[in-house]
């Protein structure tokens, strides 16, 4: 059964954070290095456990709704990647492709306090569970909005 999925995902956005503290910034296209994360987000040097960071489209309209919001941009989240079609949490230990990148899903993507600074009071708890999935990149290469995402079997 973990080998189900009913549909690929798609990348539906990327956004980088060059700088602590600094807006996230929209891109169509970056580059994923292997073992570090994106080139040009501030967390591109570290450990290679959080190289990137993912979460379901199909939970802003939930964490809008839980935060009292008509919509929440990807952006205020403070995740890389917004994916559509594939349930994340499924891929915690998991091996999958987005294009031609080799991935491997660490963690779930805990919020931190700082969700209550961009959402609002409550938007912590308004992620819990809805904050998607921390990656390893294992072989880099470009990601770019609309590359599918796919599971490779175990």
């Amino acid at each position: 059964m973990r080998d189900a999925f009913a549909c690929p995902g798609r990348v539906e956005w990327i956004g980088l954070r060059p700088a602590r503290d600094v807006p996230m910034i929209a891109v169509e296209a970056v580059e994923a290095v292997a073992g570090a994360g994106l080139r040009g987000d501030r967390y591109a040097s570290g450990s290679g456990t959080r190289g990137m960071t993912l979460i379901q489209s199909e939970h802003l309209p939930v964490i809008a709704a839980l935060t009292a919001r008509s919509v929440v941009p990807p952006a205020l989240l403070r995740r890389n990647v917004v994916v559509s079609g594939t349930p994340l949490l499924a891929l915690v230990g998991r091996r999958f492709r987005i294009g031609a990148l080799l991935l491997e899903g660490t963690d779930p993507c805990d919020p931190c306090a700082r969700m209550e600074a961009a959402l609002g009071p409550g938007g912590f708890n308004a992620m819990v569970g809805h904050g998607g999935l921390c990656v390893r990149i294992i072989e880099g290469g470009w990601l770019r909005v609309g590359d599918r995402l796919t599971v490779l079997s175990q």
